[in-house]
């Protein structure tokens, strides 16, 4: 029963965001959508301008904190009706504080229970305590796993509360930082005559913050091959 008890924030979170999925509330987010229906929402946005930003990031933190799939369109939905600092400022306030429930309630739920864990996690927590800072920045600055992955892997490493928000803020900002820009660049572009489809893509509004995207994408990669370099320098000396 304490094993339930414990989980039981962390499977009120996966509930909200089935519901949230299957409602269809993230479907006016789907790019073809938003376009079409951008010159309307930038009017509700003027008439309720604390009340809109209020339920953008409302709408976010559920969705991060939910660890549902697509939050990226919601991104893109920021940097298109709020502009890129706008956006960026008010995606980064969401991404911290879902990641901050999400987190709270994974480390409730690893903590119940008095039996002492397998010699296997007791081995990778260890190794994580003996570099805690160095290994939660290349996890959230590296994007190897989805982000609420990411954030349930580091509550099941017992990441320092203080670290995490930290390396939350910082290695999510930077992502953020592209990612609205894409949206912003959906706006310009279409400002600028460009139509919606597949050449839409090409615009340099567009092309330039999703190249960035796609560097830090490869990233692992690019560490892997430079940790695997390193290991075997260091080999042929020994």
């Amino acid at each position: 029963m304490s094993r339930w008890r414990a989980a039981l924030p962390l499977l009120l979170l996966v509930a909200a965001g089935i519901v949230l999925v299957a409602s269809g509330a993230l479907d006016r987010f789907h790019p073809a959508n938003l376009l079409a229906d951008r010159h309307g929402l930038k009017a509700s946005i003027a008439e309720h301008p604390w009340l809109s930003r209020l339920a953008y990031i409302g709408l976010l933190t559920m969705a991060v904190s939910t660890g549902v799939p697509g939050t990226v369109v919601i991104i893109f939905a920021g940097g298109l009706l709020f502009g890129v600092v706008d956006g960026t400022i008010y995606s980064s306030v969401a991404l911290t504080l879902g990641s901050l429930l999400l987190y709270l309630a994974s480390r409730y739920a690893f903590g119940g229970g008095t039996r002492p864990a397998p010699p296997l996690v007791a081995r990778l927590r260890h190794g994580f305590a003996s570099h805690p800072v160095s290994y939660t920045l290349a996890l959230r600055f590296i994007p190897v796993m989805p982000f609420g992955a990411m954030t349930v892997g580091l509550a099941w490493l017992r990441c320092p509360l203080w670290l995490f928000l930290g390396a939350t803020w910082l290695g999510g900002t930077v992502s953020l930082i592209f990612e609205t820009s894409v949206g912003a660049g959906l706006g310009e572009a279409l400002r600028n005559g460009r139509e919606f489809g597949f050449g839409l893509l090409l615009d340099r509004h567009i092309l330039l913050p999703l190249g960035a995207l796609a560097l830090l994408a490869l990233m692992p990669l690019a560490f892997n091959a430079l940790r695997a370099r390193m290991m075997a320098r260091r080999a042929h000396r020994d």
